[in-house]
């Protein structure tokens, strides 16, 4: 079962908002076994709003929109829908009742308010419980079109407590399974050259994908079919015969970031952690203490951009800097140490390099970075000298980062 997704919005093109919503909504389709087939983001234009529904109902059989429904003379989508389909705009009294309630003792009523209590006559007409913009049900033979509102908390509430369970009621589709493996420690083309054996081996039912980000590769083994349980047999199969062939190199069977993973060890393992940062700027940190609960084991950080700070503040030599440089072994084994004297923590990263795009040198050229994760006595070190962009090389650095300190307190 395939459906389409169409994102409506000159703000979409333009890149002053991003599309998070055709993410969300792939993800949450897959579940009820319904597959993404395309995603299309137009502007707020009749003509290429009626083009895209054409196009898209003549190939899919459930169609979803979002965006246009707001009260502005820009938002387009509900006349554009009576034009396709036939019908006009008629008022609704339960719609307007609901926007009553929405904005009682917040926002004053007005005609732009109440103007969109006028919905499409021909269609099945769903309340939306956290805004004022209704969704839209269209039924044609063995197609649908759900129109619903663009922002993101509305699109998502209207989603899972009305258009997934009715989607799900109305089609019947395959089982679809993701297993995702996090792996580590291979360029993606040799990573593809070691499993190409037994990815040409898969039965017809599995699909191998390679998902690269910076560091690691994430391997997405997919599953479709009608019956679950030989579903999930066959892929269990299939997992056995991966881990086999990868070993320790797999990090985890679950698509998660290394920040929750490194968190999760360090909670078990219950040892607290800080980073001493150059050249990553408090990205480590960020990543961190992004995940709820992570003041259990985070302390701190100390963003050591200047030489001065690292010599005041984490206790790195002044002759190491002059001898080794700041982009040095040496180094970030310093700052490790410091970060975890001054800081009172049990283990540590560290990072000082070249993110670019300049500063680089013959001997350090730009994605030249050292990295350090030190506990209790030990300490890792590695250097990272691919330069794929001032931002890449930082992400990048943060993962090491990551991996570095898993692999030395696992």
């Amino acid at each position: 079962m395939f459906a389409e997704i169409i994102t409506i919005g000159d703000e979409l093109l333009i890149g002053q908002v991003i599309d998070t919503n055709s993410a969300w909504m792939g993800q949450e389709l897959n579940k009820i076994g319904i597959e993404v087939l395309r995603i299309v983001s137009i502007r707020d234009r009749e003509e290429e709003i009626l083009e895209a529904i054409d196009n898209a109902i003549n190939r899919v059989s459930i169609v979803l929109l979002t965006g246009g429904l707001g009260p502005t003379k820009d938002d387009i989508t509900k006349t554009t829908l009576c034009k396709y389909f036939h019908t006009e705009l008629v008022f609704s009294e339960n719609v307007f009742e609901n926007i009553k309630q929405l904005l009682a003792g917040k926002i004053p009523m007005n005609a732009l308010n109440k103007s969109q209590a006028m919905v499409p006559r021909d269609c099945l007409v769903i309340n939306n419980p956290v805004g004022s913009a209704p969704v839209s049900w269209f039924e044609r033979g063995d197609k649908v079109l759900v129109s619903m509102p663009g922002v993101p908390l509305e699109m998502q509430t209207v989603m899972k407590e009305s258009v997934l369970p009715r989607l799900h009621q109305r089609f019947h589709s395959d089982v679809i399974i993701h297993q995702t493996f996090m792996v580590q420690h291979y360029p993606e083309s040799v990573l593809a050259e070691k499993l190409e054996s037994w990815e040409s081996s898969l039965p017809e039912c599995l699909k191998l994908a390679y998902l690269p980000k910076s560091g690691i590769i994430r391997l997405r083994l997919t599953g479709r079919g009608k019956d679950k349980n030989s579903l999930e047999s066959t892929l269990n199969c299939e997992k056995e015969k991966l881990e086999n062939l990868l070993g320790a190199d797999i990090l985890t069977e679950e698509d998660i970031p290394l920040e929750i993973m490194v968190g999760e060890l360090l909670k078990r393992k219950k040892l607290t952690v800080s980073t001493a940062e150059s050249c990553t700027g408090g990205n480590i940190a960020a990543r961190l203490t992004s995940i709820a609960g992570s003041s259990e084991y985070f302390k701190g950080s100390v963003v050591a951009y200047d030489n001065t700070i690292k010599v005041s503040l984490l206790n790195v030599s002044p002759a190491t800097l002059e001898l080794h440089g700041a982009v040095s072994e040496d180094t970030v084994i310093e700052m490790v140490k410091g970060a975890m004297n001054a800081l009172k923590t049990d283990c540590a990263v560290a990072t000082s390099g070249i993110a670019g795009p300049g500063g680089g040198t013959p001997d350090k050229p730009v994605g030249t970075v050292w990295i350090a994760a030190g506990y209790k006595n030990e300490i890792l070190t590695y250097k990272q000298e691919t330069n794929h962009g001032r931002m890449l090389n930082i992400e990048k650095a943060v993962n090491n980062a990551f991996l570095l300190l898993r692999e030395l307190i696992k």
